[in-house]
């Protein structure tokens, strides 16, 4: 009698359920249809673009009708972490941390040139890109980026999840 129950015999029922796995490929399926349909982003605002980060969640731009319109403050019920903005040397650590405290799968979009380089503070004080302390899954370009390209974000972040998924 083999782990599941059934002699393995040819033909029989559990023997075919074992091989086409169908119930397990529809959870997965399920699981990776609601991941990519329902991005919670953990926000790490810190300076001017963190306020174009918000206006793509107003009424204006509405980033709800992309099932991503529950900003977490508790990294533990977030999967998409959008760094908007500059990051300090002192907040490297916080940052860290939160990103080690998010579930697994987790995303990071780097929001603006502070956030994907250092932008125009090239010095000591801010890190020079986000890249180096967490892996970074979409850049977005801009000082500050508009709320079209948060969303494009977010929907190109949508797609490399679905192509991800059914690979």
């Amino acid at each position: 009698m083999n782990a599941h129950g059934s002699h393995g015999i040819p033909g029989s029922r559990a023997a075919a359920h074992e091989k086409d796995g169908s119930s397990g490929w529809l959870l997965s399926r399920g699981a990776d249809w609601s991941r990519e349909n329902s991005l919670w982003p953990a926000t790490f605002g810190l300076a001017c673009c963190a306020i174009e980060m918000m206006a793509t969640a107003a009424g204006r731009f509405d980033l709800a009708r992309f099932g991503s319109e529950l900003f977490r403050a508790s990294p533990r019920q977030a999967d998409l972490m959008i760094v908007s903005g500059r990051v300090a040397l002192k907040m490297a650590p916080v940052l860290r941390e939160i990103y080690d405290q998010m579930p697994e799968p987790k995303w990071v979009i780097a929001m603006g040139d502070c956030a994907s380089c250092g932008g125009i503070f090239n010095n000591y004080a801010i890190v020079q890109g986000v890249d180096r302390l967490v892996p970074v899954d979409v850049y977005i370009p801009g000082c500050p980026p508009r709320p079209e390209a948060l969303i494009d974000a977010v929907l190109k972040l949508k797609d490399r999840i679905a192509k991800r998924s059914k690979a």
